[in-house]
C-alpha cells in the first residue's frame, strides 16, 4: 500500500492549503508531513521493488531500472555507490532479480526519471548469484522483462507473479532445470497473450508457420507449465526442454514484434547441457 509520507510544495499559498489537508484542524496526521521548497512538488512513497538493470551515470552514480509494485517500471538515480569512499556495497542492490524495499521520490507523471530515499534488500541472495545454472536462468529472465515490461503503472498482480518467482529460483535445491519454461508459459498471460491450454499456443504457431509440432510429453509439459505451481515437479528432458524453449520464444515474437535477439540464450543452453 502507498504511504505518503513527504510533501514538498511550491509556495506559501500551497502550503496553507495542502497544511488543512494534511493536518485538519490543527491536528497533524502520523503519516505525512509537509516541507516549503521553491517551485517543487515531490511526493515520498514506500514501495517494494525488483531490480532489472543499472547503467553507469556520471562518475560515481548509476541510473537503475526497477519493477516497482506502486509505479510499474521506473528509472532511479543512486548517487554515490560507484565512489571510492562508499562506506557500503550498495550497488550489489542493483544486481539482476534483487528483491528491494524502497523509501522513493516521485514529482508527477510526465517524469521520467526520479530519485531514492531509502533502499533496503528484502531477500538475500544465498545462491542465485552463486549457482550458474540460476545465475544463467536470472540473466535470461532480466533480459525477458527489460524486453517485454513497459508499463509505467500499478499492477500488483504481476508485481506479485515476479516476486515469487524470483524466490521460488532463490530457494530452490532440485528440479529447476526447467524454470524459464515455466516462467515464459506463466508471463504470457500477464502480458496479455496467454493461452490456458497447449493447443492455443499449437494453433499460433501453425498459424505463423512454426516449422515443428510438439510430441506427446512436450504437449504435457507445457499444459503443466502453464497452470501448476513451479513447485510442481515435471521434468522433461534436455532435448525437448530445448525444443520448447524455441517454441515459446517463436510465440513470444508473434506478438512482441521488438522482443528481437536474446543475448542471454546462447550462454544458458551452454550451461544447461
Amino acid at each position: 500500500m502507498t504511504k505518503n509520507i513527504v510533501i514538498f510544495v511550491e509556495n506559501n499559498h500551497k502550503l496553507a492549503k495542502v497544511g488543512r489537508l494534511c493536518f485538519g484542524k490543527g491536528k497533524q496526521s502520523p503519516v505525512i508531513r509537509c516541507f516549503f521548497a521553491p517551485k517543487l512538488l515531490f511526493m515520498l512513497y514506500k514501495t517494494r521493488g525488483i531490480a532489472l538493470s543499472y547503467i553507469r551515470y556520471r562518475e560515481t552514480s548509476i541510473i537503475a531500472k526497477i519493477y516497482t509494485e506502486e509505479f510499474g517500471l521506473q528509472n532511479y538515480i543512486i548517487n554515490g555507490v560507484r565512489s571510492a569512499k562508499s562506506k557500503t556495497n550498495r550497488i550489489a542492490f542493483f544486481q539482476p532479480l534483487t528483491l528491494l524495499d524502497l523509501v522513493v521520490y516521485h514529482k508527477n507523471k510526465e517524469q521520467t526519471l526520479h530519485r531514492l530515499s531509502e533502499v533496503k534488500c528484502s531477500l538475500p541472495f544465498k545462491s542465485l548469484p552463486f549457482d550458474f545454472v540460476k545465475a544463467s536462468m536470472a540473466m535470461f529472465v532480466t533480459e525477458i522483462l527489460v524486453k517485454t515490461l513497459q508499463e509505467e503503472s500499478k499492477d500488483e498482480l504481476l508485481f506479485q507473479f515476479l516476486s515469487d518467482s524470483v524466490q521460488y529460483l532463490e530457494e530452490a535445491e532440485s528440479q529447476f532445470e526447467g524454470f524459464h519454461l515455466r516462467f515464459l508459459s506463466k508471463l504470457a498471460s500477464f502480458l496479455g497473450f496467454g493461452a490456458d491450454h497447449v493447443a492455443e499456443v499449437e494453433e499460433q504457431l501453425s498459424y505463423y508457420q512454426y516449422p515443428y509440432a510438439f510430441d506427446s510429453p512436450t504437449r504435457e509439459a507445457l499444459q503443466v507449465y502453464v497452470l501448476a505451481p513451479y513447485d510442481y515437479a515435471h521434468p522433461l528432458d534436455r532435448e525437448r526442454r530445448n525444443q520448447l524453449l524455441n517454441a515459446l520464444l517463436f510465440f513470444y515474437k508473434i506478438h512482441l514484434e521488438g522482443l528481437g535477439e536474446i543475448r542471454s540464450l546462447e550462454v544458458l543452453r551452454e550451461l544447461m547441457k
